[in-house]
């Protein structure tokens, strides 16, 4: 049933969208996906199993995204600031990413389970990934370094940092690294 089991996390991440995780109702997202709450209980196995996997669906989005920035047809350096600004973009939009990308987790929203990446982990997926895509000694610790400047932002709410901020300061910092 993997369409029931995808409208049911869409339907539990818009519930979230509007309401704490304790205020979420199973009937409420079985209702919302347009099946049965037993078809919810066999997809998740109660609202921590749906929350767990909210959660981790979260972080694939999230990783995701990074792979779009990381193959786009673009410089080095200007993927990795596309991999920055699309880590403050989903951390600043999606509550779940901003918790997985900090640690930061409150009551309002799902408990992330044992096998979900923290923040340390995800900056290093970050890092593989760029590993994969990138061309050896083309940037791949700069690509670690650029999720950790974009957690900056996020972590330090201000002004939104463009492409042409971000290259900026990445540069500056490959400058400053290289002259050591």
């Amino acid at each position: 049933m993997p369409a029931a089991r995808e409208s049911l996390l869409e339907a539990a991440g818009a519930a979230l969208s509007v309401r704490p995780w304790p205020s979420v109702r199973m009937v409420d997202v079985a209702a919302a996906a347009g099946v049965s709450r037993q078809t919810l209980y066999n997809e998740f196995g109660g609202k921590a199993g749906l929350g767990r996997a909210l959660v981790r669906r979260e972080a694939e989005r999230y990783l995701d995204g990074v792979d779009r920035a990381l193959t786009a047809p673009a410089r080095t350096a200007e993927r990795l600031a596309a991999v920055a600004e699309w880590t403050v973009r989903a951390a600043r939009a999606y509550p779940l990413v901003r918790a997985l990308l900090t640690g930061g987790w409150d009551a309002g929203l799902p408990a992330a389970g044992g096998r979900t990446p923290g923040p340390g982990e995800l900056a290093r997926a970050v890092r593989d990934r760029a590993a994969a895509e990138l061309m050896p000694g083309e940037g791949v610790e700069q690509c670690e370094l650029a999720v950790r400047l974009a957690l900056s932002y996020v972590i330090a709410p201000g002004e939104e940092p463009g492409t042409g901020e971000l290259l900026r300061l990445l540069s500056a910092q490959t400058r400053t690294a290289g002259a050591r």
